[in-house]
């Protein structure tokens, strides 16, 4: 007796077209359907009865109709050809559903930039047809940095500065600073024509205690440096105080400025720019959740 071994597409192809002669209640019928003739139906279940090992149906001038076995495999059928429509739908929700973890780790006082590529890409992945958990955390940039390395993050965003070679960086926007004096302050109420650099250079200032590009380095190292600070928020601290200048970025004293409480100081000369940067492992490992995120936050750049 014929034993069907493996099915083949060319099997499964068959199927449909009884099921199709089925429906339509014979071949004649089935043929504009099938857009094929009633010839070609006819050797395409002569195939399927040699394969299966059964005649599916009486045709004839008696007119069309199931046998016993037809019917089984009818139905049977139909189980298979459901099965395989909900394999695909599976498959395909699985390219249009994401789910899982995103661990990232951002440096502080991020969060006002106007260019918000990381929080729109953010929206798209925790989007409702997704399945997505994320975890935020924000540390310090060498932090950032050491966690993307160790694994426990799967991306962060950093200044550009002294990033290692073992991590992959695209540029995400630059920040621009200034140099920010507040109310109380002796050069607040003066106007920026009124006195030079050489004045600005005698005011106490604020020296970063975090990682800087060279041009933001030289910019510091021109002021008469009195106090420090570890992060911009312990330096917005100290510029408010009215005791110190020091250099912000523009999108964190925008606030202050707003409220008439800080303002820039020869903002033509005394600024530069700190480029910003998403960074991966090289090596990392395939990952949806991970590659839809890097994949939503190009499609905003």
């Amino acid at each position: 007796m014929p034993s069907l071994g493996q099915m083949s597409d060319y099997e499964i192809r068959l199927i449909r077209i009884f099921k199709t002669v089925v429906e339509c209640g014979g071949f004649t019928a089935a043929e504009t359907t099938l857009g094929i003739s009633r010839s070609a139906i006819s050797q395409h279940m002569n195939d399927l009865e040699g394969r299966l090992g059964f005649s599916l149906c009486q045709r004839g001038r008696g007119g069309f109709s199931l046998t016993e076995e037809g019917k089984e495999i009818y139905q049977a059928g139909l189980t298979l050809l459901t099965a395989l429509e909900t394999f695909k739908s599976d498959v395909n929700a699985l390219h249009q559903t994401i789910k899982g973890e995103l661990n990232i780790g951002i440096t502080d006082n991020l969060v006002t930039l106007p260019a918000m590529h990381v929080t729109n890409a953010l929206t798209e992945l925790s989007a409702p047809e997704h399945d997505v958990t994320l975890h935020i955390h924000m540390e310090p940039s060498d932090a950032v940095i050491r966690g993307v390395m160790d694994g426990h993050l799967h991306v962060g965003v950093v200044p550009a500065v002294n990033l290692p070679t073992s991590l992959e960086a695209r540029h995400l926007y630059d920040e621009p600073s200034y140099l920010y004096c507040a109310a109380g302050h002796p050069l607040f109420a003066e106007q920026d024509e009124t006195f030079s650099f050489a004045d600005i250079a005698k005011q106490a200032a604020i020296s970063p205690r975090y990682p800087l590009p060279l041009e933001a380095r030289q910019a510091h190292d021109a002021l008469s440096l009195r106090a420090s600070a570890s992060d911009r928020e312990g330096a917005a601290f100290l510029i408010l105080t009215g005791r110190f200048i020091g250099f912000l970025p523009e999108h964190v004293a925008a606030q202050w400025v707003a409220a008439g409480k800080m303002r820039a100081l020869h903002a033509a000369t005394q600024h530069y720019r700190i480029p910003f940067v998403l960074i991966t492992r090289h090596d990392r490992r395939p990952n949806r959740v991970v590659d839809a995120f890097l994949g939503f936050i190009k499609s905003t750049e």
